[in-house]
């Protein structure tokens, strides 16, 4: 799950919405992370009381050419029904919404920086 912020014009930041992506677990490899998106996503809003649905139309194309096998699509549906149980709930990363809602990045971390690469080989 995914928290979307955006700036007012003023510069502050408030929470846009919530954003569920359904995709398989990633796999590390030699080079790096192998990645499978579902295609559909789910997008809440920010106080948790509406959601809808995002790019059913892509899934439903994925799953006519068998990109989505049907047992991935019972494993989809099955997810599916599971985040919407905890979102109704307000369970699972939904239990501290509120928290995150007014979490911000403190100014005094350093940015995150990525490692110098190594000799060739």
């Amino acid at each position: 799950m995914n928290a979307f912020f955006t700036r007012s014009p003023c510069g502050a930041h408030r929470l846009r919405n919530w954003y569920v992506n359904f995709e398989h677990p990633e796999i590390r490899t030699e080079v790096g992370f192998d990645t499978f998106d579902l295609a559909v996503d789910l997008v809440i809003a920010p106080d948790l009381t509406r959601w809808r649905w995002k790019d059913e139309d892509e899934y439903a194309h994925v799953r006519r050419l068998g990109i989505v096998t049907d047992a991935q699509h019972q494993a989809v549906d099955a997810a599916r029904a599971q985040v919407l149980a905890m979102l109704e709930e307000r369970q699972g990363p939904f239990a501290d919404a509120v928290t995150w809602t007014v979490w911000r990045w403190n100014l005094a971390w350093p940015p995150p920086r990525l490692p110098q690469p190594g000799p060739a080989r």
